[in-house]
């Protein structure tokens, strides 16, 4: 396959290019359409009681969603003031769609006490389709901001997530923004030359279209979560520019052999692209395990991610192999070192850690494991604005609405829906749960008694309120809903699947070591470390934002719990990533060792050879993750963290020192398989081994 790919590159370069310049123009051009179609909706948990319960009152209720204003800044008993309100009031009435808005002046708690701001709930119709209700929303935002006040703002509901929307696109464009220029400076650094330094973020520009187009045909079969712009772009920047770095690297060191331009290509692609194919696979197989979940969210990010990797991969596989075929004559190849000169610095980090074995890995495990603890206190929480950057509009009404408010304003009740026979005896004992409750008929006999928790919506008042409602209802037809109902199922959804999910990618990652091996050991070995790197960087997340540690460093803060998106996720992608480095050294390796015979020249050889493009691939890995940290929003800082930590310590830490030391503690058993094993991988395993020489075709359209 991979030769296929290289004869058709260097034989009809400029027909694979045209076809992912069209490629691009369609990410670029149909794929920004995915901004417009972003959810907020990442709890939602299909099969769930909390999911089922909101399914039914949507059904049910003839009241739609709400949006909420605040107005602030003044005193709102300003004669001047009134008469606005009022009339905007009136005006938002009259709106389409609008069922309901309450007289903030005459309506209890809609007014602050100290008499400096006021809210307007507006609640919206129930049933209405996507453009209506968009009409609607957008009719009462401008009529809103129609008022004259210091302090004007407006969110919730369907608006959040159009909020979120534009956020994340600003936040992608000023990430490319920072992090492009500074990966060409870097490359230009690398490669001494702006040609060769060119084409990586050529491929990383076909990696950010290939997102955008990715993430929109998925939104037209799934909801697409906000975190996923980001989250792609990041990841398929990132993988775009190690995969053609080790592709470029690996080019030049063949034009040090050959003359022949498609003749280095063709052999690069036969070695450098076994391991590009490989790592992709490894990537994708860690993905898989978001699958298990049943969460609608975790599995679009999982398909999603997915397949910008293999955008990536293919890109590295075929674009940058025809843009070597046209313009790799004017690279200059990797210039001649004497023996022992090039990887000096990586060959005397292997020697010494396999010197030193024991006391290296006395050293380094019991630092990553302290670096770990804080995972064993990890807490996950929906969050609230305090997630969004400062100059958010959303943020700015949560802020405002807790300067002039008592605590619990605004906070989303725990929605308990109790259908017809329900013993009444049972809602009272309910509604005597909050002092604060509230009753409300349906049509056809529907109860729904709404809990207004204490503190946050998503704190242990609010989900120790659904635990005691499903305690108390018995056999009744009694069901809770609501953003603290569906955490509490969303955390129990993850209890029950992770372990699932963990079998499945280490059985999947351990399949893919095996065939690129032939070791059962080494998979083994590969596995522990990268859990340890894994843990650690984890938690030093929780350590941060959860605990509050240096959160400020930032632009964050203590926030008590990481977001629910962030664990699953830095495990999933950080766990692929690990895997990214260890197959560049592995592969280094085995090369050597196939040449030598000697297990532990192997291993130095290895680093020498693999250590600077290893340690330049995670820096600028490092950099795309932290240009994405810029935005401020605090979900996104957690996943940027967490996985710039997990790339810098696997890549150093790690992979320069403990490999060393735990394949020389191995010896030559690190390679051993059971005879059945072996003969397995003979018949199936692929191999790293250069392609003979390929005759000389002209290139053609």
């Amino acid at each position: 396959m991979l030769t296929a790919l290289a004869r058709t590159a260097t034989r009809r370069p400029l027909t694979v290019i045209s076809l992912w310049v069209l490629f691009l123009l369609l990410g670029f051009g149909l794929g920004t359409g995915v901004f417009a179609r972003l959810s907020d909706n990442v709890p939602e948990v299909p099969g769930t009681e909390s999911e089922a319960a909101a399914q039914y009152l949507d059904r049910v209720d003839p009241d739609g969603e709400s949006i909420t204003a605040v107005v602030a800044g003044t005193a709102v008993s300003d004669a001047g003031l009134r008469g606005q309100v009022e009339r905007t009031v009136a005006d938002l009435r009259e709106i389409t769609g609008v069922a309901a808005v309450p007289d903030p002046y005459t309506t209890p708690g809609l007014a602050a006490e100290d008499g400096r701001a006021l809210l307007i709930p507006v609640t919206l119709d129930g049933g209405l389709d996507a453009d209506a209700e968009e009409r609607a929303v957008d009719a009462a935002v401008d009529r809103i901001h129609e008022i004259e006040a210091p302090d004007v703002h407006v969110s919730g509901g369907p608006l959040l997530g159009t909020q979120l929307g534009g956020q994340a696109s600003e936040d992608v464009a000023n990430a490319e923004l920072i992090s492009l220029p500074v990966v060409l400076a870097l490359l230009l650094v690398i490669f001494g030359g702006l040609r060769a330094a060119a084409l990586p973020l050529m491929i990383a520009v076909s990696a950010i279209a290939g997102a955008f187009l990715a993430l929109f045909v998925f939104s037209q079969f799934t909801d697409i979560s906000v975190y996923a712009i980001q989250i792609t772009t990041m990841l398929g920047l990132g993988l775009a520019v190690d995969y053609a770095l080790l592709m470029l690297v690996r080019f030049r060191e063949e034009r040090r052999t050959t003359e022949d331009v498609a003749e280095a290509v063709h052999r690069t692609v036969a070695a450098a692209g076994r391991t590009v194919l490989f790592s992709g696979l490894t990537v994708a197989v860690s993905l898989t395990g978001l699958l298990v979940f049943p969460s609608v969210f975790l599995r679009s990010m999982g398909l999603a991610v997915a397949a910008v990797v293999v955008i990536d991969m293919l890109a590295a596989l075929t674009l940058l192999p025809a843009l070597l075929t046209r313009f790799g004559g004017r690279i200059p190849p990797a210039k001649e070192r004497p023996e022992g000169e090039e990887g000096r610095f990586f060959a005397r980090l292997a020697r010494f850690s396999a010197r030193r074995k024991v006391a290296v890995l006395a050293v380094i495990v019991p630092a990553l494991l302290v670096l770990a603890l804080p995972v064993a206190g990890l807490r996950i929480n929906l969050g609230d604005a305090t997630q969004l950057p400062s100059d958010t509009e959303a943020r700015q009404l949560y802020d405002t609405v807790g300067a002039h408010f008592p605590p619990g304003t605004g906070v989303a009740p725990v929605t308990v829906v109790v259908e017809p026979g329900t013993d009444p005896a049972t809602v009272d004992r309910i509604t005597a749960l909050s002092p604060d409750s509230e009753v409300k008929e349906l049509p056809g006999g529907t109860t729904v008694v709404e809990l207004p928790p204490t503190g946050s919506v998503d704190g242990d008042a609010a989900t120790g309120l659904v635990e005691r409602v499903r305690e108390l209802r018995g056999d009744e037809p009694v069901t809770v809903t609501g953003p603290a109902a569906r955490l509490v199922d969303f955390r129990e959804m993850l209890a029950e699947r992770a372990p699932w999910a963990a079998v499945t990618v280490l059985a999947g990652i351990f399949a893919l070591l095996f065939a690129f091996t032939g070791s059962v050991l080494l998979p083994l070995r590969t596995i522990a470390t990268t859990l340890l790197s894994l843990g650690a960087a984890l938690g030093v997340v929780v350590w941060v934002f959860q605990d509050g540690h240096l959160a400020g460093l930032f632009g964050s803060e203590e926030l008590g719990a990481l977001s629910l998106t962030a664990p699953p996720l830095i495990i999933a992608i950080a766990f692929g990533l690990a895997m990214d480095y260890e197959l560049f050294i592995l592969a280094r390796m085995r090369e050597a060792r196939q040449r030598s015979g000697d297990d532990q020249e192997a291993v130095v050889t290895g680093l020498r050879r693999s250590g600077r493009v290893v340690t330049c691939a995670a820096l600028l890995l490092a950099i795309v993750f932290g240009a994405f940290m810029t935005g401020g929003f605090a979900p996104i800082l957690q996943i940027g963290l967490g996985l710039t930590l997990a790339v810098l310590i696997d890549a150093t830490i790690v992979r320069m020192l403990l490999v060393p030391a735990t394949m020389a503690l191995l010896g030559g058993h690190a390679w051993w398989a059971p005879k059945p094993l072996r003969k397995v991988h003979d018949r199936i395993g692929l191999t790293e081994e250069a392609a003979a020489p390929a005759p000389r075709e002209p290139a053609r359209l």
